[in-house]
Order: C-alpha cells, then sequence, then structure tokens
C-alpha cells in the first residue's frame, strides 16, 4: 500500500481532529474524487456526497475553468447538530466527524436548511435495495475508512493530490505542515462555525456564485448560453 492511501497521523496523547486541506492550484477538475466517492457509497443519481463546481473566468479566447472541491466541513461548531430536533446529527469527539443516525432521523431537513454549506440532501424513497430511505445524508469524511487508517476514498483517488487528509493535533502530520507552510481559507467564516476543510489558493471571487449557484444546471446553462452565442445559434 502507498503512503498516500494511509493517514497521515501519528500517535497522540490527546483527542485527533481530522481535517482536509484542498489545494486548488493542484485540482484539473477531472471528477475523479466525486465518481469515487459515488462508487463508494452508491449515492443516487442527482445528490453528491463530494461535488466540484466551478467558474469560468477571462473573456474569449483566454478562458479557465476554476474549480473549488466541495464536500462537508465537518466543523468544529456544526449548525446542523444544533438544529436537529431528535439528536440524529452528532459530532464524534475522537476525530471531530460530523456523523449521521439514520434510525433517528426524521427527514424534516432542519439540518439542511441550518448548513451553509450545502453539504446536506435526501436520500429519495425510490432505493428499492437498502432500507436507508427519505434520510438525510452527507459526507461522513469516509468514517469507515479513516477508522481503518485509511484516507478518504476522494483522497485516495485524486490524481493531482489536491487533496491532503489527516490529524491537525498532530504537528507531524501532512495537514498540519500545509496549513503551517501555505496561506489558506476556509469557506464562510463569517458563519462563525470553524470549519475544518482548509483550502490553498481559492479565490471565493472567481469560484462563489453564492448557494444558488452550486445547482449544477445553472453552471451548464451559462455554458451552453455562451456557446449558443459564440455560434450563433
Amino acid at each position: 500500500m502507498s503512503e498516500a492511501t494511509k493517514v497521515t497521523s501519528a500517535p497522540t496523547a490527546g483527542r485527533k481532529r481530522y481535517a482536509m486541506v484542498v489545494d486548488t492550484r493542484r485540482c484539473i477538475g477531472c471528477m475523479a474524487c466525486q465518481v469515487a466517492c459515488k462508487a463508494e457509497y452508491d449515492t443516487p443519481l442527482g445528490v453528491n456526497r463530494t461535488w466540484v463546481p466551478y467558474k469560468v473566468i477571462g473573456k474569449y479566447p483566454n478562458v479557465s475553468r476554476k474549480f473549488l472541491p466541495r464536500l462537508c466541513n465537518h466543523c468544529e461548531d456544526p449548525p446542523c447538530v444544533r438544529n436537529c430536533p431528535v439528536e440524529a446529527t452528532f459530532v464524534v469527539e475522537d476525530g471531530g466527524f460530523v456523523l449521521q443516525r439514520y434510525e433517528r432521523c426524521i427527514g424534516c431537513r432542519s439540518c439542511m436548511a441550518a448548513c451553509p454549506y450545502n453539504a446536506r440532501f435526501m436520500l429519495p424513497s425510490h432505493r428499492t435495495y437498502t432500507p436507508i430511505t427519505n434520510v438525510v445524508d452527507k459526507c461522513t469524511f469516509c468514517f469507515h475508512r479513516v477508522t481503518q487508517n485509511l484516507v478518504p476514498a476522494c483522497v485516495q483517488t485524486c490524481i493531482g493530490r489536491s487533496r491532503v487528509f489527516g490529524d491537525i493535533n498532530d504537528p507531524n502530520s501532512e495537514v498540519s505542515y500545509l496549513i503551517a507552510k501555505n496561506p489558506t481559507q476556509v469557506l464562510r467564516p463569517e458563519q462563525g462555525t470553524k470549519p475544518h476543510v482548509f483550502y490553498i489558493g481559492a479565490d471565493r471571487n472567481q469560484t462563489e456564485f453564492g448557494r444558488e449557484g452550486y445547482q449544477k444546471i445553472e453552471v451548464m446553462e451559462q455554458e451552453r448560453s455562451a456557446f449558443k452565442r459564440h455560434f450563433k445559434l
């Protein structure tokens, strides 16, 4: 097994606090992370635990795409936990994972409304091969893999090593090194959630559309309109 597939953390006396660093300078928009996550969890069509929105900047012919990989931020102070009326959403103290108790979820969507990152979605009722339906789901930082000392599926499959995962309480971990050596940003810091997905090189002016902009159909519609204008269709 290669070193890149293992969690970069050494034994520490205190609790672990896992985090992800996303270096947007290395992201090429291949969507391998999104595909790997789909394969790992068999998430239904139309929803994703992780996704890669982008924004086209510049003026033809000098244009480029700016990518901003997205997922649950596993916040230090998650509003989804505070707003769940049945305590279906909870924080794992050792690791900081924000997880779901499917058997408690009543599908009220309070957590979805509270999340400032649009990271949650409803599992549809038409899934016949599993009893887990009509409940909220989200990224778990691949809790089942990390507890086996494996990195999340999206991290393992990232061909540009844009995503790095590890314990920020371990000063020798790669995530600690990257955060210490690079200017980092978090999404929506004004919300006070203390997210644990850190971005290197992210420019919100070039990547953020606002909450409604993360609907893929709207993003594709912008490209379609530009294509039609260019070719006068």
